[in-house]
């Protein structure tokens, strides 16, 4: 039996129906009526299937009825030769169907049909991780402040003078600060600075009184500073003479200290000022600090009142508001 005229799902576009003229399709298409999909015109959801022969369906038709009523025949008992055409035209139908749809979908967005569109890339619009970046070891001054240098160590702090640098390619690691550049040394060659300020805790000594200690070692701080270098070569051809032109006790850091300075008088060059500076410590087990003072004299060399005004502006670490310095009065002693 050839099945009446009418419209049914298009063979070559399941998402649309086709004209059956009762022996053949048209040209004429259409988008599925709302009365069903694939049903003829004037069938609804409530009209039973139409079931045709295989060699009398329209191309594209199942011959038995919709996919799910077959297959619910073929667990009823069905024979085999049925289930196995209603599920490879089921299965033929459905192919067609997701291949129209593609190329439908490729007309729809404007692409050529088998134009693939990018992958699309997440936007991450949350905020980017947070990382931890290490502190400097050296405080770095802040906009409005002074600068200072940090010793860690010792738990105190230095300012930094206009004309002074933190230290860069110096030896000892002790040294806080020295003024800005270098020159050739008068005497025996090598590479000199126009002044120097070091810092170290006293450990190899017993006595604990800043006036001893500051006695006992400004001897030491003229021979390194004049005398002789590292190497044993004498950069100023050695010490001529000495003088002691200042020493008193002085509050630093909230602690009494004590100072000395000696005017030095080298072979070669202007020579230079020198002067031993000790306070206990505001940390720890109160150890002494021993803080060294090495001047050029003459034009080229850093202002003595220097020497005071870095004293005065020595600091526990995190405590600005701690006096001290030449000139003022004698901090706790206990």
């Amino acid at each position: 039996m050839t099945p009446p005229p009418g419209w049914y799902r298009d063979p070559s576009a399941a998402h649309q129906e086709r004209w059956w003229d009762g022996t053949s399709w048209t040209e004429h298409r259409r988008a599925p009526a709302d009365t069903g999909y694939g049903a003829p015109a004037g069938t609804g959801f409530g009209a039973a299937p139409v079931s045709y022969p295989v060699s009398q369906a329209p191309p594209g038709q199942p011959s038995t009825v919709p996919l799910s009523t077959g297959a619910a025949q073929g667990r009823a008992g069905g024979t085999g030769r049925g289930r196995a055409v209603a599920l490879t035209l089921a299965a033929a139908v459905l192919v067609g169907a997701i291949v129209t749809g593609v190329f439908v979908l490729g007309e729809d967005d404007g692409t050529a049909p088998g134009a693939q569109a990018p992958p699309a890339v997440p936007t991450d619009t949350g905020n980017p991780p947070v990382t931890d970046v290490p502190s400097p070891t050296r405080s770095e001054p802040s906009a409005d402040g002074p600068a200072v240098v940090e010793d860690q160590l010792n738990g105190v702090t230095f300012p930094l003078p206009r004309g002074w640098v933190r230290p860069e390619y110096v030896a000892e690691d002790d040294v806080m600060m020295t003024t800005d550049g270098t020159y050739d040394c008068p005497a025996d060659g090598g590479v000199c600075r126009h002044g120097m300020v070091v810092s170290r805790t006293v450990t190899s000594n017993a006595e604990s009184s800043p006036k001893t200690l500051a006695r006992q070692d400004i001897e030491d701080a003229a021979d390194d500073a004049y005398d002789r270098d590292l190497i044993g070569n004498k950069p100023f051809g050695g010490i001529k003479s000495h003088e002691e032109v200042a020493s008193g006790q002085v509050a630093v850091a909230g602690r009494a200290g004590y100072y000395v300075r000696w005017r030095v008088r080298t072979a070669k060059g202007p020579g230079g000022y020198v002067q031993s500076l000790v306070f206990p410590s505001t940390v720890g087990t109160e150890s002494p600090i021993l803080v060294r003072y090495v001047f050029d004299a003459g034009g080229e060399g850093p202002p003595l009142a220097d020497m005071d005004r870095i004293t005065k502006g020595i600091r526990p670490i995190g405590d600005a508001d701690t006096g001290g310095g030449v000139g003022s009065g004698i901090g706790p002693t206990d």
